[in-house]
């Protein structure tokens, strides 16, 4: 909303301030500033010239005149131009030399075309006025010879350009943003429609409101004998520039000056094509319209209409139709002023994709009771600017709609804020915005009933507060402010006029005890390792689509390949809510790939979605009004997935690089193992390796990852398939992990173990196990045969060869054997030993290797 500051002083008693400090105020009391710009303020020495004599230059390519103008001097100015809409005795504005017109373009006087040209004949685009440059500007006729234009015009102003939220509908007029203002510098404030009306004794054009629903009120009045030809006001043009608008013909430029003044849109309609009764009503099946942009469109049945026995004229609130618009032949017009359902005005705008200056007003709300008074404003502007005849009588229909009047206690405002507001504040702030507020609770409003002067809210609250009636104020809103139907939009009124900046800032208090749980702090532990491992945290977006599946390779009755469906995806291609952390993971490591980063590894942390069997398809709607009750919360848990929280990784490369100390490693499927294992570690559980075949991993080096006998992740190498349909390096490795099993495993609080004071004593094992032998059965033999005094166990060599035979290997352990009270002798280390081996060989087939 461009809002021209001279604009505003005429309904807001505005002290001399600059239009930065009326923007300061606006933005203290709440509304959002976008730009604040000047015009005409470098523009000098600008005159009121009569053309004299003009004559015809030849021998050009284009029409050249050579012009005497009088400007008020002793002599007369020679100006040569090139535009030909204008003769000799018209008035017209002329730059002197050394005078300066917007944008720091100074005018001098120099030869051109043969001639002296001592100054310019200006176009309105030149003054700043719009963008029309096809010719001169031309004054009216009795124009004084020598008047500065720019005090003529108008031509200093300044413009705030004000970002209206959808909640302050009425801040699209320069009504609305006057009374912000008045408001804010505490001065008087004149209303634009406080206009005495006429008596209507006599009815228009007839007409009715067929859907009360769609349209409370609708306005006709009428003028016959209107001038087409009448040129609209230049005050009246310059405004509707300043204000964004462009200036179109005289009727158009009056409906669009009122409702930028008032913010009631108005529609003039040319009389002689209407047929019949007017009816507001629904689209029939069917029916189309062609609208003033020249496009025809199939109407929706929930689209509000202006109709005639011809049938659609006009979609209301948004554009007209064609066949009954104003033309340059229109003498007898009828003038529409109605008041539109905000939210069919909305949907219809949007449906369309035809969003209008009179859609953005009807949309967020307009004053109910302006119709009566704009659309008398803009018959007198016809007749007066126009000479048009007002026709007496006014068609008036009309929904009787009963005012809501809200009951809340006067120091609920000062309770939300941490403010303490006194009552006669909170009065004298909401009679500003212009609501009545009347001492006392009704009795009626506090159980939220409606009385026979309409519906009155906000009972709850006072019931809950419980308190006295002295304490009540009943509030009925003003008609020009329908967003404030509950007891906080009261609140929010009286907080901002008293101002932002004195509501202070406090923290809250943490209460004794709360933080981070157990799980919170599992999954941050988990971030800091594997980033101090190598590993970079990445966060994807949590959609799929069903080709990720067929990528991992996934079976056709995997549980994976069961995905929530959303209603509305971001993009129709991964309209799948995730049930595996591997595509975004993927799908970021062939990003990084692609734009040259060979050595890659990635670590995700976030929710998976598995929908749960036999839950509903979608959750139930809940109203607003209350608290949802503890059934209708059942209901809602029963419709959502399961959420576990899991964390994955995706190696690519070298994961120890080479440099001048030598070569590095490339990443394998040991890595993704030990990723697991160092999550594992931060939830204080230990993991068990064991061989796998588990999509999207390769058959031969997947491990499945076991607490106990609990499930809790895969990890190893990809398939070849999976990596050749994503594009992925060879031989990249990943892990996934389930957090939420890990956290329900974790132990209670840590005791720190005891620590032996006495040497260890080290034993070394190799044994001899078919080579289809997990690692993990042997020493997880060894560990039970070893006893009490086994302190840890390490793998530290893997050899297959001619040595121990083929289809066998031989691992290699180091044991650790130490006691809390006492040294170990000999005899005892190689008693434990020797009894981890046999239980090796009784369990696993194991055999001592000799040297």
């Amino acid at each position: 909303m461009k809002v021209p500051l001279s604009w505003l002083r005429e309904y807001a008693d505005l002290p001399a301030v600059t239009a930065q400090e009326v923007a300061d105020k606006l933005t203290a009391a709440g509304l959002k500033l976008e730009s604040i710009s000047s015009h005409g303020h470098d523009v000098k020495n600008v005159v009121v010239g009569e053309v004299l004599e003009i004559e015809e230059l030849t021998g050009f390519k284009k029409p050249i005149r050579h012009c005497k103008v009088e400007v008020g001097e002793a002599m007369p100015r020679e100006i040569v131009c090139g535009a030909t809409n204008f003769a000799a005795g018209d008035r017209v504005p002329v730059v002197l030399p050394g005078g300066v017109l917007p944008g720091g373009f100074e005018v001098g006087s120099r030869k051109t075309y043969g001639r002296l040209s001592e100054g310019m004949i200006c176009s309105e685009r030149e003054l700043g006025l719009g963008d029309d440059h096809g010719g001169i500007m031309v004054l009216p006729a009795g124009t004084p010879i020598g008047a500065d234009v720019v005090e003529l015009l108008g031509l200093r102003d300044d413009v705030i350009e004000l970002e209206i939220t959808p909640d302050i509908g009425y801040a699209l007029s320069i009504r609305g943003v006057a009374r912000e203002a008045a408001t804010a510098f505490e001065v008087a404030f004149r209303d634009p429609a406080d206009v005495e009306l006429p008596a209507a004794d006599e009815q228009a054009w007839p007409a009715s409101i067929g859907d009360p629903d769609a349209c409370d009120r609708f306005v006709l009045r009428e003028v016959t004998g209107f001038d087409p030809a009448a040129q609209s006001p230049l005050w009246m043009r310059v405004r509707l520039t300043r204000a964004g608008m462009r200036p179109v013909s005289l009727a158009v430029d009056i409906t669009n000056y009122l409702m930028l003044e008032l913010g009631q849109p108005l529609h003039a309609f040319d009389r002689a094509k209407l047929t019949g009764e007017i009816v507001v009503r629904r689209a029939g099946q069917g029916e189309t319209l062609e609208t003033l942009d020249h496009v025809t469109r199939a109407l929706d049945p929930d689209d509000i209409l202006i109709t005639d026995q011809s049938g659609p004229i006009s979609m209301a609130g948004t554009m007209g139709g064609l066949e009954t618009e104003i033309s340059g032949e229109s003498t007898d017009i009828v003038i529409e002023a109605a008041h539109f359902s905000a939210t069919g005005i909305s949907r219809e705008s949007r449906r369309h994709n035809l969003v209008s200056e009179a859609s953005k007003r009807f949309e967020r709300g307009v004053d109910r009771e302006l119709p009566l008074v704009a659309s008398w404003r803009a018959v007198r502007l016809l007749a007066e600017l126009g000479g048009a005849t007002v026709r007496p009588g006014v068609t008036h229909a009309e929904v009787d709609v009963a005012p809501a009047r809200i009951a809340i206690p006067a120091s609920h405002p000062g309770d939300v804020a941490g403010v303490p507001y006194s009552k006669e504040t909170v009065v004298r702030r909401l009679e500003q915005v212009g609501c009545v507020v009347t001492d006392g609770d009704d009795p009626a409003v506090r159980t939220g009933g409606v009385d026979p002067t309409g519906v009155v809210t906000g009972g709850e609250l006072a019931a809950k507060l419980a308190v006295t009636g002295d304490d009540m104020i009943t509030v009925t809103p003003p008609s020009w402010r329908p967003d404030l139907t509950d007891p906080n939009d009261l609140a929010e009124e009286v907080i901002r006029l008293e101002g932002y900046e004195r509501l202070p800032s406090i923290l809250p208090k943490a209460p004794a005890g709360a933080g981070l749980t157990e799980g919170q702090r599992l999954r941050r532990r988990v971030g800091r390792t594997l980033a101090a491992a190598g590993y970079v945290e990445v966060l994807a977006y949590p959609f799929i689509s069903e080709g990720d599946f067929d990528a991992l390779q996934l079976p056709a009755d995997d549980p994976r390949r069961r995905a929530l469906r959303l209603a509305n995806p971001l993009a129709e291609d991964e309209p799948l809510m995730r049930t595996t952390l591997l595509p975004g993971l993927l799908k970021t490591l062939v990003r990084n790939t692609g734009r040259g980063f060979s050595d890659v590894a990635l670590f995700e942390s976030g929710l998976v979605f598995r929908p749960r069997e036999g839950a509903p398809a979608t959750a139930p709607v809940l109203r607003v009004e209350d608290r949802p009750s503890g059934d209708e919360l059942a209901s809602i848990a029963a419709a959502l997935p399961d959420q576990p929280h899991r964390v994955a990784v995706v190696l690519a490369g070298e994961f120890e690089r080479s440099g001048w100390w030598g070569r590095g490693r490339q990443e394998c499927w040991a890595d993704a193992v030990q990723a697991a294992r160092l999550v594992a570690a931060e939830a204080g559980v230990e993991l068990s390796v064991i061989a796998d075949q588990h999509e999207p991993w390769h058959p031969g080096r997947c491990a499945a990852l076991y607490v106990g006998d609990t499930l809790v992740g895969h990890a190893g190498e990809l398939h070849p398939r999976v990596a050749e349909a994503y594009g992925l390096p060879p031989r990249t490795s990943a892990m996934e992990l389930e957090l939420s099993r890990l956290e329900s495993a974790m132990p209670g609080p840590a005791e720190a173990p005891a620590v032996s004071s006495y040497p260890v004593a080290t034993q070394d094992v190799a044994l001899i196990v078919p080579d289809f032998t997990p690692v993990a059965d042997v020493e997880a033999a060894l560990r039970d045969g070893a006893g009490e005094l086994l302190e840890s166990i390490r793998l530290f060599d893997v050899y297959a060869g001619e040595q121990v035979g083929e289809g066998h290997k031989s691992l290699a352990y180091t044991l650790r054997f130490r006691a809390a009270d006492r040294t170990l002798t000999v005899e005892e280390t190689t008693a434990a030993r020797d009894a981890a081996v046999a239980m090796a060989a009784d369990r696993v087939g194991a055999q001592l290797r000799s040297a």
